[in-house]
């Protein structure tokens, strides 16, 4: 390789170290403007309420591929409800270094459907997500967890200490499940250290009005409502509202167990 050769690599490189939308270009993946002012985004905590088919799931494995390719020795976790979905996660992470490896990238030294190890000392990790799973691990640099909606709140919290000395990055991900869990407590509290994305099925031009107009159709509309436009509905099997209980309750009395603070 000439000098001159040597010193446009060289440049791209420092490129998408700084922009992870140019990775996921090489990979063959064109970022929708959300997505690419994701990539872009420097959020120690995101969460992205996201319709179904939108492309979150995709755009976060380029996340996870490109901490792991740029910031030597890093360690990637992905998670989600179960190890077939964690799995998933992990393929697209996979397909997309297979799209993006050049000799000047770190190269893979150990794989399974699991794991994936770099010659420049980072591990991207497959796990089901729940607290006795991820318990043991440390310095983690991100956590990406897929259909967070639907994971115990005793993972999320389990994962927070884990991130403390590490400064790690914490991505949440899901459609809405009803207004409970840590999921719709992140999304609907007044923390503002999180990065909050909104993308309704409308949002994704890779959704035809046409194909959505006649799923409204044919869906019950608790689901559509909550599959498409990313709407925390009333779980079908509350007895109360969740807003008639939050109307009931008095700021002015402190529960027994003390000052419950935002998320």
């Amino acid at each position: 390789m000439d000098q001159a050769t040597s010193n446009a690599v060289r440049k791209r490189l420092e490129l998408e170290k700084s922009d992870a939308s140019l990775l996921a270009r090489r990979g063959g993946i064109t970022p929708d403007d959300w997505q690419r002012d994701l990539l872009r985004s420097d959020a120690r905590q995101m969460i992205l309420n996201c319709s179904r088919q939108s492309g979150k799931s995709t755009i976060t494995a380029v996340m996870g591929l490109h901490a792991a390719l740029f910031t030597p020795g890093s360690l990637v976790l992905m998670l989600s409800p179960s190890l077939r979905q964690s799995q998933e996660l992990f393929k697209k992470l996979k397909d997309v270094y297979t799209s993006v490896t050049v000799p000047e990238l770190p190269t893979a030294t150990e794989e399974s459907s699991l794991r994936l190890q770099f010659s420049n000392g980072s591990r991207v990790v497959a796990l089901p997500g729940s607290e006795a799973t991820i318990r043991g691990f440390s310095s983690v640099n991100l956590v990406i967890i897929d259909e967070a909606a639907a994971c115990d709140d005793a993972l999320f919290y389990a994962l927070k200490p884990m991130l403390a000395v590490s400064g790690g990055r914490i991505v949440l991900l899901s459609t809405p499940r009803g207004k409970r869990g840590f999921f719709f407590d992140v999304w609907s509290g007044g923390n503002d250290d999180w990065k909050r994305v909104l993308i309704s099925a409308h949002d994704c031009p890779r959704i035809s009005p046409e194909w959505l107009e006649a799923e409204r159709r044919a869906m019950p509309d608790f689901w559509f409502r909550q599959e498409f436009l990313c709407e925390f509905c009333e779980t079908i099997d509350s007895v109360f509202s969740f807003d008639d209980i939050q109307d009931a309750l008095d700021p002015n009395i402190l529960p027994l167990f003390g000052k419950i603070e935002s998320i």
